[in-house]
C-alpha cells in the first residue's frame, strides 16, 4: 500500500509541474523560484494534494547525524506555508554568499525545484543549485572570456580501457601559438570526470582568474578516478568487472597513480600544445583525489613541480588489502617524502577544514612535511568534507600556479 501511496503522490508532483509550465505557456503569472531579494531569498512550489511541504539545502540550519564517518552536521529541515490555489511558500534570511544545492520534501519524498533550470548532478542525484552573489562567489558566475569543456577519449593501457576526461582549455587557446601549462584537477570517491566542472565550478573559477589577471593561462584535466569505470555512469557503459580491493586498485593503491603518469600525461602532451616539463605540471585534488595526488607525487618525484592535496591526509587509514602496520606505513612515507625533497618541487599545498572528519589525518601530514624538511602550505579553513570549501581552495592555489 506504501508503494502506491508514493507513485500516486510521485503522479500528482509531475502533473502539478507539467501543468505549471502549461499555465506559464497560457500567459497565467509564472512561478519565481528561488526570488532573490535584498534581506531575503523566497521559495516556492505547487503542491495542492501535498499535506507537508518542506525545503531543505546547504543553507538550513544543521543537524547533528550519526554516520560511518562519525557524527556530522547536516542540513535540517524548513518549514513551508500553504496558501492560496496550493502554493507553498517559505522566505529565509539571506545567507552568506556560496552555491548551495536544496529540495523539497513533499509528504516526505524529496523533489526538486521545478521553477529552477540551474541544477547540478551529484554522483546519482540531480539537486537544484540557489547561487548567493557576493565576494566569496564571484569567481562562481561566468566571466566575460570563458574557455572551452571538451569531453575526450584516450587509451589506458594501464588499465586496459578506453576512458573519458574532461579538459578545460583556456579562452584564447585556440586562436594561440603558445605552450601551457597543465593541472591535473581530481575529484573524490563518487564523483568522476564531471565533478569539477559541475559541482567546483572549475571553468568558471579559473575563466574568472585568467581574465583578471590572477592566475596563469592553464590547461585543466579533469579524469575519471574510478579504475572500473569508462566514463561517468549517466552514459550507461558496464563498467570493467575488476576487483576493487585487489592490489594496486584501492583507492591508495597505485594503479590510477600509475595510468595519470604513464597514460593520461603522455596523451596530453602528444593532444595539445602544452609545455611538457615538470615546472608547467600541477596535480591537485579532494578527498579520494587528494590520496591518488599523494600517491602520484610520492611514486614519481620531480615530475609534478606543483601538488596539491586537498581535504585528505596519511595515517589511521586502511584501503584494500592492505595488513601493513601503521608504524611500517609512516616511515614508508618518511623515506618516500624525504626522495620527494631530494627532487624538488615549487609548492606543496594542504588544505583542509578544521571540522573535516580528515583533519586529523591532514595534521599528520602537516606533520611529515616538517619533520622530513618538505617545505609547504597547510591552509584551513572552517567547515567540513564540502564543495563549499574545495571551491575556495582552487581559488586559492590556482593563483600560485606556474609562477
Amino acid at each position: 500500500m506504501k508503494k502506491y501511496t508514493i507513485l500516486i503522490i510521485a503522479l500528482f508532483i509531475c502533473v502539478g509541474s507539467f501543468a505549471q509550465e502549461i499555465g506559464n505557456f497560457m500567459g497565467r503569472e509564472p512561478i519565481v523560484s528561488p526570488e532573490i531579494g535584498d534581506n531575503g531569498i523566497t521559495f516556492r512550489f505547487s503542491a495542492p494534494y501535498a499535506d507537508d511541504v518542506k525545503l531543505t539545502g546547504g543553507f538550513a540550519p544543521t543537524q547533528k547525524v550519526e554516520t560511518s564517518f562519525g557524527t556530522m552536521d547536516m542540513p535540517g529541515n524548513i518549514d513551508m506555508v500553504k496558501g492560496d490555489k496550493g502554493l507553498w511558500t517559505v522566505t529565509i534570511p539571506l545567507p552568506e554568499p556560496e552555491l548551495y544545492t536544496y529540495s523539497f520534501i513533499v509528504d516526505g519524498m524529496s523533489v526538486n525545484d521545478p521553477n529552477n533550470i540551474f541544477m547540478q548532478r551529484d554522483g546519482t542525484r540531480y539537486l537544484s543549485v540557489l547561487l548567493v552573489p557576493g565576494e566569496r562567489t564571484e569567481n562562481y558566475f561566468e566571466a566575460n572570456e570563458r574557455g572551452n569543456l571538451n569531453q575526450v577519449w584516450y587509451n589506458s593501457s594501464t588499465l586496459g580501457m578506453t576512458r573519458r576526461l574532461f579538459v578545460y582549455t583556456p579562452y584564447g587557446y585556440a586562436d594561440s601559438k603558445d605552450k601551457y601549462p597543465v593541472l591535473y584537477l581530481l575529484h573524490g570517491a563518487g564523483g568522476d570526470e564531471d565533478a569539477w566542472s559541475t559541482m567546483g565550478r572549475a571553468c568558471q573559477i579559473l575563466d574568472n582568474l585568467i581574465e583578471k589577471g590572477l592566475a596563469k593561462p592553464m590547461i585543466c584535466v579533469m579524469p575519471n578516478g574510478n579504475p572500473t569505470q569508462y566514463a561517468a555512469r549517466t552514459l550507461m557503459i558496464d563498467e570493467k568487472p575488476i576487483d576493487p580491493n585487489a592490489q594496486g586498485m584501492g583507492m591508495m593503491g597505485n594503479m590510477y597513480p600509475k595510468s595519470i603518469v604513464e597514460d593520461i600525461v603522455p596523451f596530453i602532451e602528444k593532444t595539445y600544445r602544452v609545455d611538457a616539463r615538470p615546472k608547467s605540471r600541477a596535480i591537485a585534488g579532494l578527498s579520494m583525489g587528494g590520496g591518488h595526488t599523494i600517491s602520484t607525487s610520492l611514486m614519481y618525484p620531480g615530475f609534478f613541480d606543483y601538488i596539491c592535496p586537498l581535504s585528505m591526509g596519511i595515517g589511521g587509514m586502511r584501503f584494500g588489502n592492505s595488513e601493513v602496520d601503521e608504524e611500517e606505513i609512516m616511515k614508508n612515507y618518511e623515506t618516500q617524502f624525504k626522495a620527494l625533497k631530494k627532487e624538488g618541487y615549487k609548492l606543496y599545498f594542504l588544505a583542509c577544514g578544521d571540522t573535516d572528519f580528515l583533519f586529523e589525518s591532514a595534521k599528520t601530514l602537516d606533520k611529515m612535511l616538517t619533520d622530513t624538511g618538505c617545505k609547504h602550505e597547510f591552509f584551513v579553513t572552517p567547515g567540513g568534507h564540502t564543495w563549499a570549501n574545495w571551491r575556495i581552495y582552487l581559488n586559492t592555489f590556482a593563483p600560485k600556479l606556474f609562477k
